[in-house]
């Protein structure tokens, strides 16, 4: 139940953005929930605590988080005046991150003893490219425009020179691993190799909230870190052919950037919400295109109820040959993600039955 809620708008031309904010009541606590995103569309969510805490500290954590917005100019009134990015949100730029097929444990045991493979973590957050030219623009894997924190534009200005970085942004904080284009010249025919270093030059181990993903060469660094990566239930890895261009799009199988993944994770469509209870039903598209029910999730208490038709990321153990999801846990809504891609072909089967599964 919350205790306390605002909602902020911030409008200026083209952009209509809406900031949510609550304290919610937990079973032994508080928690400071937000929400944000183009008004009228799926929000993204998140939450400011991660664990209960007493009424003050939410009330504190609640209030900073307000003043923060309305310092840059977003107001309670539905006439309210953007942030950083906004401007041209969801036009698109015709820049294409390169997407990854995925890999079995046999395959992932290769590559970490082969020479020519690179690793990096897999990082739990959603994918982003950043262009900087007279002005700093985020890119989606749809390779539409899309609004940043202000900390990492103005992290990225301070670099001073035109680029584009892919990476993965999680919270207020991105993390690049690839480089696109530098000083006006595209780096994409370039071996990866040869880009890694140039973004080190460009950023080196970091530049505030813009960091340099950690990458492993040897194979004792890299079975070192994929051990202790599974250990902290990390999402998983991320191999790379040190001499593969960067390719945008994903292959139709194989490739020379390959992940692996510690834990099952998929898009799924919201089917329906179920009466009464904070959970909603899953389904996914089978070959044939038609929906195909998985189960039901519950939508934690930091996360806003998504409707029926959107897509939302889930985590799971494994899915059982009846199409049903066991210990789904749901992380986060989902709009940079097409519906067509919530297929049958991203579950992973109970291990038992993968014989004639193709997954």
């Amino acid at each position: 139940m919350s205790k306390e809620s605002v909602t902020l708008y911030y409008r200026d031309h083209s952009s209509n953005k809406t900031y949510h904010t609550e304290i919610v009541e937990l079973n032994d606590g508080f928690g400071v929930n937000f929400a944000f995103g183009r008004r009228g569309s799926t929000l993204q969510t998140g939450t400011k605590t991660h664990r209960p805490v007493p009424f003050d500290e939410a009330k504190k954590i609640y209030d900073k988080l307000v003043r923060e917005k309305t310092a840059k100019g977003y107001t309670p009134g539905a006439n309210g005046t953007p942030y950083v990015g906004t401007e041209n949100a969801q036009r698109s730029t015709v820049i294409l991150p390169q997407l990854l097929n995925p890999i079995d444990d046999a395959l992932a045991e290769t590559l970490l003893a082969d020479p020519n493979y690179v690793m990096q973590e897999k990082m739990d957050g959603r994918r982003v490219l950043i262009q900087a030219t007279d002005t700093i623009t985020g890119i989606n894997r749809k390779g539409l425009t899309i609004a940043l924190p202000t900390n990492i534009v103005e992290c990225a200005a301070e670099i001073g020179v035109p680029f584009i970085i892919d990476g993965e942004a999680i919270g207020n904080w991105f993390y690049a691993f690839d480089l696109l284009s530098l000083n006006c010249r595209d780096c994409r025919s370039c071996s990866y190799r040869e880009r890694h270093d140039k973004l080190f030059n460009l950023i080196g181990q970091g530049n505030g909230a813009i960091e340099l993903l950690e990458t492993y060469d040897r194979t004792a660094e890299k079975t070192d870190a994929f051990e202790r990566l599974k250990s902290k239930n990390a999402e998983g890895v991320v191999f790379k052919r040190v001499d593969a261009p960067y390719t945008p799009g994903r292959p139709a199988s194989g490739g020379p950037q390959l992940k692996f993944k510690f834990v099952a994770t998929g898009t799924f469509i919201v089917a329906g919400v179920n009466a009464g209870k904070r959970s909603v039903g899953l389904e996914v598209l089978n070959a044939a295109g038609q929906p195909q029910y998985v189960g039901n999730v519950t939508v934690p208490p930091n996360q806003s109820m998504p409707k029926v038709g959107a897509l939302v990321e889930v985590r799971y153990l494994y899915c059982f040959k009846d199409g049903c999801l066991f210990q789904p846990v749901m992380l986060s809504i989902r709009d940079d993600i097409d519906m067509k891609n919530c297929t049958t072909a991203q579950l992973k089967y109970k291990p038992e039955e993968d014989d004639d599964v193709g997954v």
